[in-house]
């Protein structure tokens, strides 16, 4: 049966275009349930023997959740208990229109096999497709469309001894369903009635109802503005749009971040729990700018929120806030937050902490993230929950509370235990680390896997070259070679061989999306958690020695200044003669009696390293001490049960320097050929303010550092140094670390700005590292576009797409980077140092005494206490904001 709709439409030119719309219905669609005999199914979903212990159904139903069940009340539907449920293509429709991220968790739901979940197409099945009415809403025109599909189901199954639960917390709608005859309760209701698990009311979202019942009379925030009111004051000007950043220091303090146009976006202040008006880190917000007279300065003072026992801030925590102000000169943009434009919450992992109220059900949540208020939750588990790991949802903040009202959405395990801190660490850094589907594994290679002829007449064999790896000690995803050999003219070849993943992973299946959704390979303390399955990564792609491996090969003629006479890009076969860490490559370069043929190679690989780093260096790039910590890992516990600085090599060196060049070179290539939409790297430069604690610290010890440009910058720091204190230049380096700003990526057409600040290169990109890095991948496809080696695909060659993957790519850069430290500070603790009483400058050397602070569980720390402050020149004592901040202890 075919439905069609005839409109018109004005084109931009004026000209009228005639739009036909054909929409097909079907008598075939299938109901999905295992109990019926009319429909003709391929597999059953639905079970026969859908049983439920329930007060108010006892007998076998199914469910049918409408849209905003789906939306608040996701994490009921995810719970083992809940099977067998009708979700219908408007709410699937609905939902995917709403919010992605619940969109993609129905769609998980609805591929376990488990849950029993089945999808009906009613929007193309003739019995229960609706058009809308005239004078009919989009809402109430799909609010009928699911009542009539409940009805049809009932009508369906009515005599197989099974009914349907139309689930819905919308008044009207229930009303309505109910004058139909049909089945049907709230949300709360049906889960309140299940007797196999009573816990599962604790993951109940609050419904509008609910929120009611827990806020005050009194009205401690102002009205959030409706969305149309937001939007013309926005383009008349009165009100700015940003991201809310709440302060981690303290809790009556955010900044907005103002998007503007190039380079002219700006920061602003808020302060006090009312400007503040419930927004949540990372919330996009509307915010009014205060008069000029209203201005203040961030606060100095740390602020953390003890939670007090009245809904509203007290006297002492606005004279805290206060207290912590600067001067005039340092005040900044201030405002007022007034109203959000997107919620950009999550679930949250942290712990619950008990109402001293006896017998109570109302708590308080604490997210381990600092940023994020405490949350008020009611659970009838408290007491079982105290001490655990939990995660928590945000329900909504209404304007008499001063706490978001949220529910329990599950337990993570014991706080303190390895296994939990590592899930809320991923969790709480948004790094996706679920095993991989079985969809993405169907896209494996079958093994035993062999580098076909059809591979070999495509490619270059190489396999003849002395072609080695140097990694870090036990580096199983080796995704870069390199060789060098003497040629008959005098000048030496050199390559750089990269594992080909792009040959495994082909553009749009299930992989590839998997891997561009994790970006990167995450590297935390014993524990990795790779961006492609293992068989790839640490198997088929891995160039590990004496196999044959699929490559990407940058190979250069180089002459004996380390200029390149040409560069070519070759798709090949490669057998790695010697997998070696940095100490083994050294080793043999050191080593006068060893002149085999990887020996000879790595020599001459060193020497033109040498040269070329010398170079760079005199162009401007940086180079900034950033010590690492390495762990030894209990084969048997897998705890940590060591750690040391690692130490660097010539041979580290050796091999960053072609690296370098192989991403250089390449980057000039892809951009050469495709000048819209290369994926690139750059590093801005840092703005001048960024060095002020760079300079302060240099100015303690009488230094001038220099920040006009790279080249100035690295000159003045290796000039920096103190007589009897070797240590000081490399102080001073990872200090200036903290004053870059961060690496991006970005797509060629949508920016002008190329340059890499601390490389000194005019361009880059990342080619050296497929195996762990998504934008690597991407960068291999270009390549082989270019040099003909593989073909194009859209997306490849759309610039809008290409820039969308690269926000997504430095998101998960970003949060990988955060991930990886917090990794290391939960095995190594953060050390904070009592300065109380006492007067000293920078660098002063002093004698500690060390213990563990175990006070606050979710925020262990390595407490250090001054004993001898040994304090070279002038005692100046600290300034009242630094002996206030010294007090609270941060």
């Amino acid at each position: 049966m075919l439905k069609s709709k005839t409109f018109v439409k004005k084109t931009r030119s004026g000209g009228i275009m005639k739009i036909v719309r054909e929409h097909y219905l079907r008598d075939d669609i299938w109901c999905g349930s295992e109990v019926c005999t009319e429909c003709k199914q391929e597999e059953s979903v639905l079970q026969k023997d859908a049983c439920i212990e329930s007060n108010l159904c006892s007998f076998p139903h199914y469910l049918l959740p409408d849209t905003n069940v789906v939306l608040s009340q996701i994490d009921i539907l995810e719970d083992p208990l809940i099977k067998n449920a009708i979700i219908l293509q408007t709410v699937l429709q609905e939902v995917r229109h709403r919010s992605a991220p619940i969109y993609k968790r129905l769609k998980d739901i609805l591929h376990d096999k488990e849950k029993h979940f089945y999808t009906f197409t009613n929007e193309h099945h003739r019995e229960t497709y609706i058009e809308r009415e005239q004078g009919e809403s989009a809402n109430d025109r799909n609010d009928r469309a699911i009542r009539i599909s409940t009805k049809w189901y009932s009508d369906h199954l009515n005599n197989k001894g099974l009914k349907v639960v139309l689930l819905t917390n919308d008044r009207g709608n229930k009303e309505k369903a109910e004058e139909a005859g049909l089945l049907t309760y709230r949300c709360e209701e049906y889960v309140k009635s299940l007797i196999a698990n009573p816990e599962l009311v604790d993951r109940l979202a609050l419904t509008n109802d609910d929120k009611n019942e827990i806020t005050s009379s009194k009205v401690l925030f102002s009205e959030h503005l409706p969305l149309s009111r937001i939007q013309s004051g926005i383009k008349s000007g009165t009100f700015q749009q940003g991201t809310f950043r709440a302060s981690r220091d303290n809790y009556l303090e955010a900044t907005v971040f103002v998007h503007g146009e190039g380079d002219d976006s700006t920061e602003v202040l808020i302060q006090g729990l009312q400007n503040l008006n419930r927004a949540v880190h990372q919330d996009l917000v509307a915010v009014e700018i205060l008069p000029l007279n209203q201005w203040v300065a961030p606060s100095s003072v740390v602020l953390q929120d003890e939670g007090p026992k009245e809904d509203d801030v007290t006297e002492e925590e606005e004279a805290e806030l206060k207290s912590g102000l600067s001067g005039v000169a340092s005040r900044k943009p201030t405002g007022r937050v007034v109203g959000i434009i997107k919620r950009n919450w999550r679930p949250f992992c942290g712990m619950l902490f008990l109402s001293q109220i006896k017998e109570a059900t109302r708590h308080l949540f604490t997210p381990a993230d600092r940023r994020i208020p405490r949350i008020r939750i009611e659970t009838r588990q408290a007491a079982t929950l105290a001490g655990q790991r939990i995660m928590v949802a945000i329900d909504g903040w209404p304007k008499h509370s001063r706490y978001p009202n949220g529910h329990f959405v599950r337990s993570l395990g014991s706080a303190g235990d390895k296994e939990t801190e590592t899930e809320v660490l991923l969790l709480e850094h948004d790094v996706p680390h679920q095993d991989f589907s079985q969809a993405v594994l169907s896209f494996l290679p079958k093994m035993p896997w062999n580098i076909t002829e059809e591979d070999m007449a495509v490619r270059e064999d190489l396999r003849n070259l002395t072609v080695c790896s140097v990694d870090p000690p036990g580096c199983t995803d080796i995704d870069d070679a390199l060789h060098c050999r003497d040629l008959p003219n005098g000048n030496q070849e050199v390559g750089v061989h990269i594992a080909d993943v792009s040959h495994f992973i082909r553009p749009g299946n299930a992989m590839d999306l998997e891997a561009a959704n994790r970006g990167t390979t995450v590297y935390l303390t014993g524990r990795r958690i790779d961006m492609v399955p293992e068989l790839l990564s640490s198997n088929l792609c891995s160039l590990r020695s004496s196999v044959e491996r699929l490559a990407f090969s940058c190979i250069w003629e180089i002459n004996d200044k380390a200029e390149i006479v040409q560069t070519r890009f070759t798709k090949s076969v490669i057998n790695s003669k010697a997998s070696l860490t940095y100490a083994e490559a050294q080793m043999r370069i050191d080593d006068a009696n060893m002149n085999d043929d990887t020996t000879k190679s790595l020599r001459g690989l060193n020497r033109l390293a040498k040269i070329l780093k010398k170079r760079r260096i005199e162009k401007g790039a940086l180079t900034l001490s950033s010590p690492e910590v390495r762990f030894h890992i209990d084969s048997e516990t897998h705890d940590p049960i060591d750690l040391q600085t690692k130490e660097l090599k010539e041979t580290n060196s050796m091999v960053e320097e072609f690296m370098l060049l192989a991403n250089i070179s390449v980057a000039q290539k892809i951009y050469d050929e495709f000048s819209e939409c290369a994926l690139l790297r750059k590093h801005p430069a840092p703005p001048p303010s960024n060095y002020d604690i760079l300079n302060k610290a240099a100015k303690s010890k009488d230094l001038v550092i220099h920040t006009d440009s790279a080249k100035a910058l690295a000159d003045s720091l290796d000039a920096a140094q103190v007589d009897g204190f070797p240590y000081f230049n490399t102080l001073l380096r990872i200090l200036a670390t903290r004053c870059m700003m961060q690496a991006v990526y970005f797509c060629s057409g949508m920016d002008s700005d190329f340059h890499h600040y601390g490389l000194a290169s005019p361009i880059y990109t990342h080619f050296t590292s497929p195996i762990r890095r998504y934008s690597d991948i991407i960068v291999h496809r270009l390549l082989a576009v270019a040099i003909g080696a593989d073909s194009t695909y859209p997306d490849l060659m759309d610039k809008h797409k290409q820039s969308a993957l690269c926000n997504n790519l430095n998101y998960r850069h970003k949060m990988a980077q955060y991930a990886q430290r917090a990794s290391v500070a939960f095995h190594t603790q953060a050390p904070s140092l009592t300065v109380e009483g006492h007067s000293f400058n920078m660098f002063d050397k002093v004698k500690v005494t060390i213990s563990l602070d175990a006070s606050n569980v979710q925020h262990q720390k390595i407490r250090m206490s001054l004993v001898e402050p040994v304090i070279s020149g002038v005692s100046v004592a600290p300034s009242e904001p630094e002996a206030k901040r010294a007090k609270l202890d941060r």
